[in-house]
């Protein structure tokens, strides 16, 4: 039978904890070795009617081709390796508010040359302007759950 993650005991949880570090270290040090972390280098990729980098685009294909294969093999899974229930999208509706937020995500990242998990990925070796990205970052992550137990979106 499947556990949820947040309700594992003893020393399930820390083996959790151990992977869920090792992939977060991984998925890091990709977006340091792929250059997600140079905003100068995303902003290049994102101007296609400047001095236009396609080079983050190999790394984009990349993690599109690892990542389709390994949800397609997570579907297929009643549980996960430690015997934990797998947290699946509930749903590939596509409505106003992914559109909305796809837009957002957008704008910020054409702005600031970070998304998340590049920001956080450089937030010890960069300056201030990665901690100001980071803390409007959760600022905006405060809102939107605020807004949604409000009913407002």
């Amino acid at each position: 039978m499947a556990v949820a993650p947040w309700a594992v005991p003893g020393v399930l949880k820390r083996m959790v904890i151990v992977i869920a570090w090792l992939a977060g270290v991984l998925f890091g040090l990709g977006l340091i070795v792929g250059g997600m972390t140079n905003p100068a280098k995303v902003l290049a990729f994102l101007d296609i009617t400047g001095d236009w980098d396609p080079s983050l685009a190999f790394v984009m294909i990349g993690a599109i081709a690892v990542s389709f294969f390994a949800f397609r093999s997570a579907a297929k899974q009643p549980t996960s390796l430690l015997g934990l229930q797998l947290q699946m999208p509930p749903t590939t509706l596509i409505d106003r508010r992914l559109v909305i937020g796809a837009l957002l995500f957008g704008m910020g990242w054409g702005l600031a040359g970070f998304c998340p998990g590049p920001a956080v990925a450089s937030i010890l070796s960069a300056g201030s302007a990665v901690w100001l990205f980071v803390i409007s970052m959760l600022v905006g992550m405060f809102g939107h759950t605020l807004a949604t137990r409000l009913g407002w979106l």
